[in-house]
């Protein structure tokens, strides 16, 4: 079982690091040094998600914190600092999966889960990415699967010289309406204390609940009137 968890979930992210390295060396010509993806995780640690095997025995305590998962798979993103165009975005850095866990459809997972956190958290309007020309797989899921559109062609954007697809996607739809939320929290709030209202009005049944309830004080007041001398008495010369 795979689990898909933001890498700000764990309490050193820093531990797993060297793992997605690793699955970025293992399978993308585009490599980074550590700090690059200690920036990442630094800067915006909620845009970036790793894919960890789940132990067969389950998790120590049935937490993943304090485990050391394998990881078979990470997304890399980031929000784009200074946009030319001022429009705030988000940028997908890097993407991989292991070989020996793919078509099992972690990588767009990966992907859904970044970009919502980008519409979530920094309200960003699109997230961008490049893409070789040649990577049909990448594409299929890209363009095919998550609805990215090529927006142009970079020439010669790899280091060997391939060109890149510079491809975007509208992340707006996914914005969280805050005004229409709090809307909905205050007309719940004004509908329970108008419940809470209506809760105190009595009927006919309450009525007669009321008048058994002051019987029983009279008669504990006429109980009470008397001494107990008078009480022991009284059975006295019944019993008599």
């Amino acid at each position: 079982m795979v689990d898909i968890v933001p890498l700000s979930s764990y309490p050193s992210y820093i531990d797993l690091l060297p793992s997605i390295q690793t699955c970025n060396i293992t399978n993308l010509p585009e490599n980074y040094f550590l700090k690059y993806y200690l920036y990442h995780a630094l800067t915006w640690p909620q845009l970036s998600f790793v894919a960890v095997v789940r132990p067969r025995n389950g998790y120590p305590d049935g937490k993943i914190a304090g485990s050391y998962p394998k990881v078979v798979g990470y997304v890399l993103a980031k929000m784009e600092e200074e946009p030319t165009d001022g429009v705030q975005h988000g940028h997908i850095t890097s993407l991989s999966v292991m070989r020996t866990h793919r078509r099992l459809g972690i990588a767009e997972r990966l992907m859904r889960m970044s970009q919502r956190a980008m519409a979530e958290s920094h309200r960003a309007q699109f997230v961008s990415l490049h893409v070789r020309v040649s990577n049909k797989a990448a594409l299929h899921l890209y363009r095919d699967t998550l609805g990215f559109q090529v927006d142009s062609v970079e020439s010669k954007y790899y280091a060997d010289g391939e060109d890149a697809y510079a491809m975007r996607m509208d992340l707006s739809p996914m914005w969280i309406d805050w005004a229409e939320i709090e809307r909905k929290d205050r007309a719940r709030h004004a509908k329970d204390e108008k419940d809470a209202d209506e809760g105190d009005e009595v009927g006919e049944l309450g009525k007669k609940e009321d008048e058994k309830e002051k019987e029983k004080m009279v008669r504990v007041k006429v109980g009470r009137s008397l001494g107990v001398g008078d009480l022991v008495e009284k059975n006295e010369v019944q019993t008599a």
